[in-house]
């Protein structure tokens, strides 16, 4: 377990506002990104099914956030999911990534219109081209919380996403979410991969463009 201040009221007195500056690894995601070449690999009654799918990735810093002494900066993002040739919504997803400099910590939140939001979080060095966050069902730190239906039917024992950071400057990401599924013994995973290209950059954070 970590070690926690004693006063976990008092607020730091010289918190830098420039989010951009401050992102650790999670800098080089912050803009707007496409992807064209995503593959899902979903459960369907007849067996594993795979789909291609586009993908529009936008991610815009933060101002700061404080926990009495604990500072977190972070990318609102929403990501937008559809089908070659459709317009029609495949997936949608809204959440934050937030990273902790002062312990080396990523945390990845997720909301999505199933019902379903889940935090997972993973130690990272500030400079890395590659890292792993993980979250577990039942964990009050690094959860799975799902609405009756998926709790029953497509349990969600672990959601695990991996991010690559590429030389020609796109960036990948490797989901596996793992699913105990009503009446089926071993439990499916449940796979999703895409490569992301820069569209734009991000804007500065509301503080930042004070100064």
């Amino acid at each position: 377990m970590p070690t926690f201040p004693d006063d976990i009221y008092t607020e730091p007195s010289n918190l830098d506002g420039r989010t951009l500056s401050n992102l650790g690894p999670l800098r080089r995601m912050a803009g707007l990104w496409q992807g064209e070449k995503g593959v899902d690999v979903k459960p369907k009654a007849q067996g594993p099914k795979t789909q291609v799918y586009g993908e529009h990735y936008d991610l815009q810093p933060i101002d700061p956030q404080t926990n009495g002494p604990q500072v977190l900066y972070g990318l609102r993002y929403h990501t937008y999911i559809h089908k070659p040739g459709l317009t029609k919504m495949y997936h949608d997803q809204v959440g934050y990534w937030l990273w902790e400099p002062a312990t080396g910590t990523v945390m990845h939140t997720l909301a999505i219109p199933r019902g379903q939001v889940a935090m997972a979080s993973g130690q990272v060095k500030a400079d890395a081209d590659r890292f792993e966050l993980v979250a577990t069902r039942g964990s009050l730190v690094n959860g799975i919380v799902s609405n009756a239906f998926i709790e029953h039917a497509f349990t969600t024992l672990e959601w695990r996403i991996e991010v690559a950071f590429n030389a020609d400057g796109t960036w990948s990401y490797n989901q596996d979410t793992v699913m105990q599924i009503q009446g089926v013994a071993e439990p499916f995973h449940h796979t999703d991969r895409n490569t992301l290209t820069k569209l734009g950059e991000p804007a500065p954070n509301p503080l930042a463009m004070q100064d």
